[in-house]
């Protein structure tokens, strides 16, 4: 009984998952069952998935700030925020799935959140040094590094999700900025502002990912085109065996990698090699993953259209 129960409760736990895939070590045995007592804890206060983003947003802000002060124990708490921020990132997804409140607006909410709390951690980062007589280089340094937090970002989450919309069933998730831009043009500035203004932000993250994935983007338009969302089995399969490789490179250009090097960086004492660890390894692999992504999405794209271009009658 003991064990159905456990069995049961797992079960559960893992239809709040995106896709077993996508989800690292440390979020399978970690975060996601953390993330999904929350998300019992607040689907029985009522709390919304908009909610916990917002205050996983706020954790990451303070968290971001407690980074300004040169003392460890400031410092600690400072991460456990962080982790908190992380865990109620991972719930507010695990919510929405629980109550089948997932949304576009939700996950717009979601990555603005997502990106005021690092923006914080950056901002206080480099106002750490430049206030304790550091070169005003550590702006630039700073900002290259946030950019390429950005561009890492974007890409590792629009490869996720495509993974999850060719072999993972999870067809509706991967916006394009056509049609977010149509329904942005529809939303009125008086009657709707700031729907307008987080579309706009959604709208440009998402333009981001296709000019970083032109490849990718084609493929899933010729795969929209001719299957009409839905996937062929001998597609999900192959792009599952070529694509599937890559997903735990992928995960190392997301939260939990940073997140890891930034903690044992502030434990050193030298926070500010954070910035470096942004700009050459995770940028060496972000340029190897996009050029194998690019050269997997092509070689796709010529064996749709082949297999279009002989009629064969097994699209499924």
């Amino acid at each position: 009984m003991m064990s159905q129960q456990v069995e049961t409760r797992h079960s559960r736990i893992a239809a709040t998952y995106k896709a077993r895939e996508v989800e690292g070590a440390l979020d399978l045995y970690f975060y996601r069952p953390l993330g999904f007592r929350l998300a019992e804890f607040f689907a029985d206060l009522k709390v919304t998935p908009a909610g916990v983003s917002l205050l996983a947003g706020l954790c990451g802000v303070i968290a971001g700030h407690l980074y300004f002060y040169r003392n460890l124990s400031i410092n600690i708490a400072g991460m456990v925020l962080h982790l908190c921020a992380n865990a109620l990132d991972n719930a507010d997804g695990q919510l929405a799935r629980l109550t089948q409140q997932e949304s576009r607006k939700g996950r717009i909410i979601d990555s603005v959140a997502d990106h005021l709390g690092f923006a914080s951690v950056y901002i206080h980062l480099t106002l750490r040094y430049s206030l304790a007589g550091a070169s005003p280089a550590i702006w630039l340094l700073a900002l290259g590094a946030a950019i390429s937090h950005a561009l890492q970002g974007a890409a590792s989450d629009y490869y996720r999700t495509a993974f999850l919309y060719f072999a993972g069933g999870a067809r509706t998730e991967m916006d394009s900025s056509d049609a977010l831009r149509s329904d942005y043009r529809k939303l009125s500035w008086r009657q709707r502002a700031w729907d307008k203004i987080f579309l706009a932000l959604y709208l440009n993250f998402t333009l981001q990912q296709e000019l970083l994935a032109p490849g990718l983007k084609k493929l899933r338009e010729i795969g929209n085109a001719l299957f009409h969302g839905q996937i062929p089995g001998w597609l999900e399969q192959r792009y599952r065996a070529n694509a599937g490789q890559m997903l735990m490179w992928w995960r190392l250009l997301m939260t939990n990698t940073r997140m890891l090097v930034l903690f044992l960086l502030l434990f050193l004492g030298h926070p500010i090699y954070y910035f470096w660890f942004e700009l050459i390894p995770l940028n060496v692999l972000f340029v190897y993953l996009i050029v194998r992504q690019e050269k997997m999405a092509k070689s796709l794209e010529q064996l749709v259209v082949v297999r279009r271009s002989t009629q064969l009658p097994h699209w499924s």
